[in-house]
């Protein structure tokens, strides 16, 4: 499909989105909100792709929220009896939450590259990310806080589970930019490179290799990760053996063992695509699962 805020692309089982808006910094518009969920989902259900790798293009990675969803709101959302219009802005939120909580809940491991400014909106979204990687001259920084707003699309929620709690409070509270070194040492990027070429090089390269492995272990490995940040080492020890006694099979290990003694790489079966009328019950699922 064609994408008017981005572009996406499938080789040899890497995804690769790139935001295409250098001209404003790649910020958000409402295209964007339509375009990126719809971008995910069918990512997901293909099945065609082993790992997704978002990066942008021009100086900065995206500077969040574009001004004219705030400058050009819907005149509706301001009209009307009070608890209709909190209803309806609550409502609002959860929809573009969604956006960015699409990428916790696709079955393949997402990676972020990240060069120049990751501001606001852009901060959500690669916090919801697997794992994050820039250059140099990035930086992250809660730009709703200096707005005048609580930033409410998933970095008050992800971020102190991404770094010290105490610096994830600082960065909220004082809108303050956090450079490179520092997301390296707090543990919020993996690596750091010195321009945006190597750094789509070398994404792109642990993309690769993540691709190489079987689909049905690294899903497996995703969906483990994320239901043991979310709950006790015993729910999610038990919440393992149950994944382990439905899916665990001899196959792709088989393969694996196969190969080494040929010298050639393990064929893997992908995984199966996602059937389009079961797509809402599998997003129903994910947003019921126990807390």
């Amino acid at each position: 499909m064609e994408y008017s805020t981005f572009s996406l692309t499938v080789n040899n089982a890497v995804a690769q989105l790139q935001l295409n808006r250098p001209q404003a910094c790649n910020s958000m518009t409402r295209a964007f909100w339509r375009e990126f969920p719809d971008a995910i989902a069918a990512l997901d259900a293909s099945a065609e792709a082993r790992v997704l790798v978002i990066s942008s293009t021009g100086k900065h990675f995206s500077a969040g929220m574009d001004l004219e969803v705030f400058t050009q709101p819907d005149p509706q959302m301001f009209q009307g009896e009070a608890g209709r219009r909190g209803e309806a802005m609550r409502r609002l939120v959860l929809q573009l939450q969604d956006c960015f909580t699409a990428l916790e809940h696709i079955r393949i491991p997402v990676l972020v590259a990240v060069q120049g400014g990751c501001i606001g909106g852009a901060l959500d979204l690669v916090c919801a990310s697997d794992s994050r990687y820039c250059t140099e001259d990035a930086y992250f920084t809660v730009k709703e806080t200096e707005l005048g707003m609580t930033a409410d699309l998933g970095t008050l929620q992800r971020l102190p589970g991404l770094i010290p709690a105490g610096l994830a409070r600082e960065l909220a509270y004082t809108a303050r930019k956090m450079p490179a070194t520092e997301a390296l040492q707090a543990g919020f990027v993996n690596r750091v490179y010195p321009c945006a070429e190597t750094l789509l090089a070398g994404v792109l390269e642990v993309a690769e290799q993540i691709a190489r492995q079987s689909p049905l272990a690294v899903a497996g490995s995703k969906q483990m990760l994320n239901y043991a940040r979310d709950h006790s080492v015993s729910d999610s020890l038990n919440y393992m053996a149950t994944w382990q006694a439905g899916m665990f099979q001899p196959n792709d290990m088989m393969q694996t063992f196969a190969a080494k003694m040929s010298g050639q790489s393990p064929q893997f079966e992908p995984l199966r695509a996602i059937v389009p009328a079961m797509q809402e019950a599998v997003k129903d699922d994910n947003n019921n699962k126990p807390n």
